[in-house]
């Protein structure tokens, strides 16, 4: 006998919540039973492509129905954790896009009313879902770029939003700062960042971060909505080969380059460059928010533990609140206030 639909609300319908609806609604095994966003126009823009969906402005509809078994949240980021907690607690298997909290103590709050009550709490980290980021991972884990990982180094740049109640590093490095630690598998024990305002005064629109791991890598982030390139590119530098993700490009998203150092048999300590082939391994080309939205709908369905969980996004907060107080120390330098 099948299994009755997962019913899910979306909540926060401005520029993301309606991809998320669009895709929950495309899901088999799954009804977008609600629309929700306290604005009128924002539902009234919406009812057209889904005219077998609830649209409601209070999350309290959603979170009063008894059939209702998820609830995807995409409100303004100061709201994110407030609203997992009661949704959570209301008995709902939540997702909630990146970043979970705006502190460590907001993100650990979600994650304990995700055990307290048994339900999923899943966290939006996009590209941790994106083929071409999964295969980057496949390389670095199955020695394909070399026995041992130096460093990795991430540009999300463009002539973007200004934006006024986050910066930077909150706006585009939680993005990266999950990608850097899916692929390191492990948290940073050092961090510094440094960053200017040189539009909006108090709002770093452009900042440079470094990571150092105990295991010897480190990576590096430029953050920017303040350039004149619209970039969204990993690479990964390994003892053996490099390779490079590129979300701008079409086609080529993956290429690998068969490049390093090699030790010259010939002489004692002496190495000599390597530049060999240049491949694109084949990425499926599938949107990745439909990949994250259907793991979601089969982890709440089966209670498994999702790959982005509420663990997962307080390590990325946790990164991002050390990376911020550094930036603070920077700017308080900066100012003539430190010492």
């Amino acid at each position: 006998m099948s299994q009755p639909p997962l019913r899910v609300g979306v909540v926060g319908l401005g520029y993301w919540g309606p991809n998320l609806a669009r895709n929950f609604a495309a899901v088999a095994g799954c009804e977008l039973a609600y629309c929700c966003d306290a604005s009128d126009a924002a539902r009234e823009r919406v009812a057209p492509m889904f005219p077998g969906t609830r649209l409601v402005a209070d999350l309290d509809e959603l979170l009063g129905d008894p059939a209702l078994d998820a609830v995807a949240l995409a409100t303004p980021v100061p709201t994110h954790a407030d609203l997992a907690v009661r949704v959570l607690e209301a008995g709902k298997h939540c997702f909630v896009e990146k970043p979970l909290a705006q502190s460590v103590q907001d993100a650990e709050r979600a994650v304990a009313a995700a055990n307290a009550t048994g339900r999923v709490l899943m966290v939006g980290h996009l590209l941790e879902y994106h083929p071409g980021v999964r295969k980057l991972k496949e390389l670095a884990d199955t020695g394909e770029l070399g026995d041992e990982i130096y460093y990795i180094y991430g540009n999300r740049l463009n002539l973007g939003k200004l934006r006024a109640d986050e910066n930077a590093l909150w706006s585009l490095g939680a993005h990266d700062v999950s990608v850097v630690l899916y692929l390191a598998g492990e948290e940073p024990s050092e961090v510094s960042a440094q960053g200017q305002a040189y539009v909006r005064e108090g709002v770093e629109d452009v900042v440079f971060c470094f990571m150092r791991f105990s295991s010897g890598l480190t990576a590096h982030l430029h953050l920017s909505w303040l350039d004149p390139h619209k970039e969204r590119r990993f690479t990964v530098v390994g003892s053996r080969r490099m390779a490079t993700f590129d979300d701008m490009e079409l086609e080529r998203k993956l290429t690998v380059y068969d490049k390093g150092f090699d030790e010259d048999a010939r002489t004692y300590g002496e190495y000599i460059t390597r530049s060999g082939d240049i491949f694109s391994p084949r990425i499926a080309n599938v949107e990745p928010l439909r990949i994250e939205c259907e793991h979601f709908v089969e982890c709440a369905r089966t209670g498994a533990r999702p790959r982005s969980d509420g663990a997962s996004g307080l390590r990325v907060v946790r990164v991002l609140e050390a990376l911020e107080r550094s930036l603070e120390q920077s700017r308080h330098r900066s100012d003539g206030r430190g010492g």
